[in-house]
């Protein structure tokens, strides 16, 4: 038995992939110890892991801090984070010992943390991968169009804080693209390649694993019965970016007493007062289990994070793709170019222009042959248990 680190504190999209990783490892003899934010420990506890925390406040100021407008800027929040993660860590752990560290592709400090311990790194990477050379063509991007007086203070914090962590830990950040990236000898990747924007790019060094779903939440009360045999459509804008009044309303207005019955999760920072008269084709909750609604359902209208567009096309289910910020627009572009789903821009939609998409989605079969097809594929490939037969290998 191997004693594992895992190193993450992000939010729901980068812990939940993880969750059937670890239960996995652990069913297999593996005893993992992962680091998250107080608001998972009971989730992870729940993998068989032993739960520990970092300061999930201090964690996000600090990322914060670095700034919000460009690339770089929040790189150096990534790094201004080491000041939070590694003393915490490093003291909690100390006198311990690990065979390999498993850590965030984007979060954590986790590759830092595998130098330092001089332990083999694998890199959990739950949005689509970035080669070093995509990414620099971006970063150049920066470079140009950004006036210089701009440019050069940002990147001067840069190389002072790689510098400081350097001194401070003995440790190399050789480039932007790993401190933002943080690639490691063996990356797990929650997709397929088909998915995969330019997957032929990619080494055997990436092992695309699919998506790693387990239950997140159970049925509870969701009356099952009231959408069987329905011509449902399933709207969740997911458990960020799901403080949408404006859009909820609009849905109502576009969907609301047509032919179609609709369930709509609108999280837990939005009531169902602020939306006035809810149509009677509409079940309106605050949360639901989605993957048992999504088993029903004929249309998926999502934000389009990683998570729910595996779980909807994990079910054949055809999206329309509402990027609502990160890395859904690239999401949404990669499920229009496999022909699962139409994407929408938020700004600008109008509740004709959502009606119009909802029935070009039911009435063309060729979003849904394509969600099938796409769904076949992410169930044959392997999921957490694939993670887990890959990272087992690789470390032994």
């Amino acid at each position: 038995m191997a004693r594992v680190l895992f190193v993450n504190t992000g939010s729901e999209g980068h812990i939940n992939p993880t969750l059937g990783v670890v239960r996995e490892l652990v069913s297999r003899g593996e005893e993992v110890v992962y680091f998250c934010v107080e608001a998972y420990r009971e989730r992870i506890a729940m993998t068989g892991a032993s739960a520990r925390t970092i300061d999930g406040q201090a964690f996000v100021r600090a990322f914060i801090s670095g700034g919000r407008n460009y690339m770089l800027e929040r790189i150096n929040g990534l790094l201004l984070t080491a000041d939070v993660v590694l003393p915490s860590v490093l003291e909690q752990i100390r006198g311990e010992h690990f065979d390999y560290v498993v850590h965030d592709s984007m979060f954590g400090c986790g590759r830092l943390l595998a130098q330092i311990l001089k332990l083999p790194a694998i890199s959990s990477c739950t949005s689509f991968a970035q080669t070093e050379e995509s990414f620099d063509s971006q970063l150049e991007s920066f470079y140009e169009e950004v006036p210089a007086d701009i440019v050069k203070p940002i990147y001067d914090k840069y190389l002072s804080l790689t510098e400081r962590l350097k001194v401070n830990y003995d440790v190399e950040i050789r480039s932007p693209y790993e401190a933002f990236c943080n690639p490691a000898p063996l990356t797990i990747v929650y997709t397929i390649k088909e998915l995969q924007p330019h997957g032929e790019a990619f080494d055997q060094s990436y092992k695309f694993v699919g998506p790693s779903l387990s239950a997140r939440l159970t049925s509870g009360n969701f009356d099952f019965a009231a959408i069987q045999g329905k011509n449902l459509i399933y709207i969740s804008l997911g458990t960020v970016f799901n403080q949408a009044v404006e859009f909820y309303r609009l849905c109502l207005e576009a969907l609301g007493n047509s032919g179609y019955s609709v369930v709509m999760a609108i999280g837990d920072k939005v009531q169902g007062s602020e939306l006035g008269e809810i149509p009677p084709n509409f079940i309106v909750e605050g949360y639901v289990p989605q993957t048992d609604v999504l088993k029903h359902a004929k249309l998926f209208i999502t934000h389009g994070g990683m998570n729910s567009t595996h779980e909807g096309l994990y079910y054949g289910v055809p999206l329309i793709v509402i990027p609502q910020g990160a890395d859904q627009p690239v999401i949404a572009r990669q499920v229009a170019e496999v022909g699962a789903g139409i994407p929408l821009p938020m700004q600008g939609l109008t509740a004709p222009r959502l009606r119009e998409a909802v029935d070009l989605a039911l009435s063309r079969a060729s979003y849904t042959k394509c969600a099938s097809r796409i769904g076949e594929a992410l169930r044959n490939s392997g999921g957490y248990s694939q993670a887990a037969d890959e990272i087992l290998e690789y470390v032994r």
